[in-house]
Formats: C-alpha cells, structure tokens, sequence
C-alpha cells in the first residue's frame, strides 16, 4: 500500500534523512521506532506532505504523492494524527469530528461514522459537548484518532500517540489501535516506546540519525537486544 523510497529531507542546510526506505502492506500494523530525533516524525510528515522532500520516492497504491500538498494525500486516503494532536480547543468534541468527517472510498470495507468512533472510544460519548481544550491528554488523543478515523482513511500515520500519556492510558490505547488493526486498517505507528509498539505491530523499521538500522518482524527485533539497547527506550 505504502512504499518509501531513498527519502531525503533536509531542514535548511542540515539534513534530517538519509535515504530512507519502506514499505507497508495493505492491513499491516508497522512500526517506525527510534529514539528522539532519529526522524520518525520527519518521515511520517513527509509522507504527508508537511515536509518536502529533497531527493527519493512515496508511492500510495502505486501513486507517487512526494512533493504533492497534505490535502491532495489526505484525499488519496491517508489519515494523519499529529504528535501534538491539534485538536481544535475552542470546539467542542463533536465539532472536532464534525470537521474530519469525509465519505468512505467506494469499494474500501471499513466505513467509519459517528457511531463507529463513540463505540471506539466510550469516553468520548459523555464529552460530545465539552470543548476541546478542556480535555485531559488522554482523551485529546482518543479525539484526534476519531478525528482521523471520521476522514475514512485506508492507511493512518500515528505519530507518537502513546508520548505524555499516564501507562493506563497507554495502555487502553493499544488495546484501541489492537481493535483497528483487527478491523484492518492498515497503520504507520512512529513511536520511542518499544513495549507499547511491539505490542500492537507486525514489523519494524528502526531509525537512528535519519538512517535505518534495522528492519524486520517484531519478533526478529525482540531477538536483537543490541539493537533495542542501542536504539530505543524499553
């Protein structure tokens, strides 16, 4: 579904990544892993076309997107959920999925609507009316993923959702993207925490220094400590 190839980016004159390259496959749940400046978030904007590339490749279902604008990928069928979550704080809940509400593509088998995010994310059913900014971390990120999932995306990059959050939360919230997976969405998970990510993906990509050290099945990586050690928190 997703194929990252050689990607540069550069921030001015200080380059963020070296020739990075990936894939996802349709229904999979892959992990971008690396500690904090390792360029998850920088990979996972540029597929989105917050950021632009200088040199390589991102192809969607076989359609190059780099260098296009996020609305064009956003209407191609990404869905994107920001390490800052970019809640609107001044709308309420429901305002806020109101806003990321698209049609789902004819012929993709998981349609989300209101309901479908509420059954997701129960905690969000008595905040309908509550404004944004009034939420706790928790639940800004319960929002912005329905938010997302509101767009009918085939393919959602999750950047960082488990940073800030208290381990209950992290934990539901595994629980939540384990239902989305099972439903088969297919996931980009960038994150720094390996047991959180390790419990929900299928393969990894670990970064470090704008490079790929390291790709494989999660269980592979769990066989290489040195590479845990070295590259990621526990």
């Amino acid at each position: 579904m997703l194929k990252v190839d050689r990607l540069e980016v550069s921030y001015g004159r200080s380059q963020a990544l070296f020739g990075v390259t990936l894939e996802v496959q349709s229904g999979e749940v892959v992990a971008l892993l690396g500690r904090n400046g390792a360029g998850k978030s920088t990979t996972i904007k540029t597929i989105m076309g917050i950021l632009q590339p200088t040199r390589g490749s991102v192809k969607f279902k076989g359609e190059e997107l780099a260098a296009r604008r996020s609305c064009f990928i956003s209407r191609r069928g990404i869905g994107y959920v920001p390490e800052d979550r970019r809640i609107f704080p001044e709308l309420t809940v429901l305002e806020n999925l109101e806003v990321g509400r698209k049609p789902a593509q004819t012929g993709f088998a998981v349609h989300w609507d209101l309901d479908g995010v509420l059954e997701l994310f129960p905690p969000l059913k008595g905040l309908l009316q509550r404004k944004g900014g009034r939420l706790s971390g928790g639940e800004q990120q319960m929002l912005t993923i329905a938010r997302s999932l509101m767009g009918n995306p085939q393919l959602l990059l999750l950047d960082e959702p488990s940073e800030g959050l208290a381990p209950l939360v992290i934990q539901m919230l595994g629980d939540q993207i384990a239902l989305l997976k099972r439903e088969g969405l297919t996931i980009l998970l960038a994150e720094q925490n390996f047991y959180f990510a390790s419990r929900i993906s299928d393969r990894a990509y670990v970064l470090d220094m704008g490079e790929v050290k390291f790709q494989g099945s999660v269980k592979e990586l769990r066989e290489h400590p040195e590479v845990t050690s070295s590259f990621l928190m526990a």
